[in-house]
Formats: structure tokens, C-alpha cells, sequence
């Protein structure tokens, strides 16, 4: 079974910079879409950024585009999400998630969801 683990939430002062990490396991193969989500509270859901492993393309919203970068370590079968200059409306759980076919940040067809990690900026 696919199952995804977020680490590297914590608090921040704004303009810091924190990275998350999410640790992907029981993919037979090794191309698939992982993608950063993350929701506020009384907020809907955010699409923040997505790699498609595979290829290697990446994706961004708008809001965090240039402050974030979003790599993988296939060796280790991992996601990060590096985020920089950090702003107070950044705090949100964040949630990573896989599938096995997206478009952009929109993820399409078997998907997975992590648990989540905090990330609070003050």
C-alpha cells in the first residue's frame, strides 16, 4: 500500500525558511505525481506545488512561486518542499500527496494522502 509521511513543519519568523520532506513508499515504479497541498483554517485547500517524478517537471502556484522549490531524491524516495522568505500567510497544514496521473498541481487518478506537518510563520 502507497503511504506518504510529511516531517519538517515547525514555527518560523517571517522571511525564514523551512523544508519539508515527504517520504513516499510502496510504489512499484518510479514515476508518479507528488504534490504539495496545504490548508488553513476556515480556508479551502491550496495546491501549493507538484513534481512529477518521472520527468522531473515541476509545478507552482502562484503564491509561492520564487520562495519555493520542490525536489526529489528518488534514491531515497523522497519529496522536499524547500520554502523561503516565509510570510504569515504561509501558515497552513501542509500535506503531500501522490497519484498516478495529475495535471499541473491537480492531482488526478490514485490518490494518496499524507498525514500533514504543521508549518506556523509569525
Amino acid at each position: 500500500d502507497v503511504q506518504l509521511v510529511e516531517s519538517g513543519g515547525g514555527s518560523v519568523q517571517a522571511g525564514g525558511s523551512l523544508r519539508l520532506a515527504c517520504a513516499v513508499s510502496g510504489y512499484t515504479y518510479s514515476s508518479y505525481c507528488l504534490g504539495w497541498f496545504r490548508q488553513a483554517p476556515g480556508k479551502e485547500r491550496e495546491g501549493v506545488a507538484a513534481i512529477y517524478t518521472g520527468g522531473g517537471n515541476t509545478y507552482y502556484a502562484d503564491s509561492v512561486k520564487g520562495r519555493s522549490t520542490i525536489s526529489q531524491n528518488n534514491a531515497i524516495n523522497t519529496v522536499y518542499l524547500q520554502m523561503n522568505n516565509l510570510k504569515p500567510e504561509d501558515s497552513a497544514m501542509y500535506y503531500c500527496a501522490s497519484a498516478t496521473s495529475c495535471h499541473g498541481i491537480e492531482l488526478v487518478e490514485g490518490i494518496r494522502w499524507g498525514q500533514g506537518t504543521q508549518v506556523t510563520v509569525s
